[in-house]
């Protein structure tokens, strides 16, 4: 069995939603080393033309699409440029998010509920669509949802609205998974725990590490090792799944 070229993925073009930075950025340099072409979609242009050229530099294809997933014109233009630069699309990873500041569900207004559902579901959900219809007519791709261990628990801290949304990304993926398979499509998702990116909220890791088994958070390389599986054809059986990397904080 030719392990190695399962996980290849040489000649497969890629696109990563929220890629100009943290888990993001870390996802699109991933598959890219495995041997994807890379299309760096971000809502910041300069910090998607760093990553996109940083791929560069390492000798594989990439192009920056500037991009606000909360728009489905945005979406559908960047999908398009996708296919029009690459020739086709084979792997999506839809990551970009926003986080709420942390207060209690009283204190939320509308305007806060919008902007993280119309980012991290709504914004999800029309990414997947546009993307399902480009890799239809290959009937061939992956689609990976990145939700959040906070889509299956009620976080000890007060972060309702986006717990909420990244349950509907968990739910949301299963419901495209069965849709989508009959046109080779596997749709799956990833539940990071706490990682260490530049954005995290500071007083997030202390309350994970209190009862975290392992005793430490994650790290990028460890959810970017999980898209690279489900982006290659070692996860071929996997439909609909939610692959939870929290180190068991969920377990207890």
């Amino acid at each position: 069995m030719d392990m190695k070229g399962r996980f290849s993925l040489k000649g497969k073009n890629a696109m990563v939603t929220g890629s100009g930075q943290g888990l993001g950025k870390a996802f699109a340099l991933t598959l890219a080393e495995a041997g994807a072409n890379i299309a760096v979609i971000d809502i910041d242009m300069d910090k998607a033309n760093r990553t996109a050229d940083e791929i560069g530099k390492s000798g594989h294809k990439s192009i920056a699409i500037e991009a606000d997933v909360s728009a489905i014109e945005d979406i559908n233009r960047a999908v398009e440029k996708v296919v029009s630069e690459f020739g086709k699309l084979d792997i999506a990873v839809n990551n970009a998010g926003v986080s709420p500041p942390i207060k209690d569900s009283v204190d939320i207004s509308a305007e806060i509920w919008d902007k993280t559902m119309g980012v991290n579901l709504r914004g999800l959900f029309f990414c997947a669509q546009a993307e399902a219809k480009a890799m239809m007519p290959n009937r061939y791709g992956k689609i990976i949802n990145i939700a959040s261990i906070c889509g299956h628990i009620v976080w000890p801290k007060f972060q309702a609205v986006y717990s909420i949304s990244k349950a509907g990304v968990i739910h949301l993926t299963r419901c495209l998974a069965v849709e989508w398979a009959p046109h080779g499509i596997r749709v799956n998702s990833i539940s990071p725990g706490v990682t260490m990116t530049p954005d995290l909220f500071p007083d997030v890791p202390p309350i994970f590490l209190r009862k975290a088994p392992l005793g430490k958070t994650a790290n990028v390389e460890d959810i970017a090792s999980a898209v690279l599986y489900l982006a290659s054809s070692g996860s071929d059986f996997m439909v609909g799944q939610d692959m939870v990397l929290d180190g068991g904080y969920t377990l207890l």
